[in-house]
């Protein structure tokens, strides 16, 4: 369904990457690996559709994705680095709004059921200006319990998370992949996923 085709990424006058290809057919599980600058968000950035390669194809269901933007982008949940969290909004705000900006509007009681299983269940009313990072960032990553996005690209999702968060999202992972979903991640932390069909993507690192 995914196929990357020998992608390359250029910031500035250094060359992140050159030649990444990789078939990823649905229900897969590819954790993109490399060195501290080799372009693993810039990866995922460009399949994504946030920025373009310098050279390469990413294709989706076999036509290229800037050719088929809105579905492309229909089809896919990015979470990168960044939460996206309004400081002024509550959990359940939050979580709405991000549903809603992605086609896919949410009642009140989903949105506080996805919150309360990613262990939020007592902190629904505070505005998120209050919370700490790890629980920003599973108001964040609650999103994925909500979504039926078969694409989901993920830079760094466990960082500041604890323990019972990290199993909780790895779960979900899973479950999306056994429905038939993909998924590429990042991570510098080794995580234990249930899925029948797992590849690795490795980058060269930074020159």
């Amino acid at each position: 369904m995914l196929e990357l085709r020998n992608l390359a990424c250029v910031r500035g006058e250094r060359r992140l990457f050159a030649g990444v290809s990789q078939a990823i057919p649905v229900g897969q599980l590819v954790r993109v690996r490399g060195d501290n600058g080799a372009g693993k968000t810039s990866l995922l950035r460009l399949v994504a559709g946030l920025s373009e390669p310098a050279m390469g194809q990413v294709l989706w269901q076999g036509s290229d994705s800037r050719q088929v933007r809105e579905p492309f982008q229909r089809a896919l949940v990015y979470l990168g680095h960044a939460s996206g969290i309004k400081d002024e909004l509550d959990a359940v705000e939050n979580l709405r709004a991000a549903c809603a900006l992605a086609g896919e509007p949410v009642a009140d009681g989903a949105a506080v059921d996805a919150l309360s299983a990613m262990g939020l269940g007592g902190r629904l009313q505070l505005e998120c200006k209050v919370l700490s990072a790890g629980q920003r960032r599973r108001v964040a990553l609650a999103r994925l319990l909500l979504t039926r996005k078969p694409l989901w690209l993920l830079d760094e999702p466990f960082n500041a998370l604890d323990p019972q968060a990290v199993a909780q999202l790895a779960a979900a992972v899973g479950r999306h992949l056994e429905a038939g979903g993909i998924c590429v991640y990042t991570t510098h932390q080794p995580v234990e996923i249930a899925a029948d069909n797992a590849a690795e993507l490795t980058l060269g690192a930074r020159a």
